[in-house]
């Protein structure tokens, strides 16, 4: 099955966080800020990454309707 844009996106997003974890799981951050910065990126990328999925959701209940 060809991968749609939502899908390239929602894989896009997952790297993003999955690199942001990494990186603060190796203790990149260079002070608090920094890893409260980065603590809310990967709060708003898993946002994003949990509306997209409700959104792919939503369009196959409408197309089994």
């Amino acid at each position: 099955m060809a991968k749609t844009v939502i899908d390239l996106l929602s894989e896009k997003i997952e790297e993003q966080i999955n690199l942001l974890v990494n990186s603060l799981s190796d203790g990149v951050a260079k002070d608090y800020a920094e890893y409260r910065d980065m603590c809310g990126a990967i709060r708003g990328l898993r946002t994003a990454h949990r509306e997209t999925n409700d959104l792919v959701r939503k369009l196959k209940e409408d197309d089994d309707d």
